[in-house]
């Protein structure tokens, strides 16, 4: 038995491995998905308007109530604005207070 004859199956099995289909990865199941709002998204709102789930599913930016959505930085808010989202990012929570609005985080 010469050495190269051991080696052949090892080498089969890496042809057999590399024609199968497979997967990178996988995919987390608890995963919580957060749809994007900016501040530029808000600029239709009138001034000490409440922004919650339903108006802005009202305006078209939601798809749903029970969809949870975080608020991002993007643009400016110069309105007074009580704005209600699951989570904000910190440019955005102080660009709101900055223009005298206020905000309020729901539970996730």
């Amino acid at each position: 038995m010469k050495l190269h004859d051991l080696h052949a199956p090892k080498r089969e099995t890496k042809r057999l491995v590399k024609r199968l289909p497979y997967k990178k990865g996988f995919k987390n199941i608890f995963k919580i998905m957060y749809r994007a709002i900016n501040l530029d998204q808000l600029a239709h709102f009138e001034d000490g308007a409440t922004v919650d789930p339903e108006s802005l599913q009202n305006a078209g930016l939601l798809d749903a109530k029970s969809e949870k959505y975080k608020l991002l930085a993007r643009g400016s808010v110069a309105k007074k604005l009580t704005v209600r989202a699951h989570k904000f990012s910190a440019k955005a929570r102080e660009a709101i207070e900055g223009a005298g609005g206020s905000i309020e985080e729901i539970a996730s």
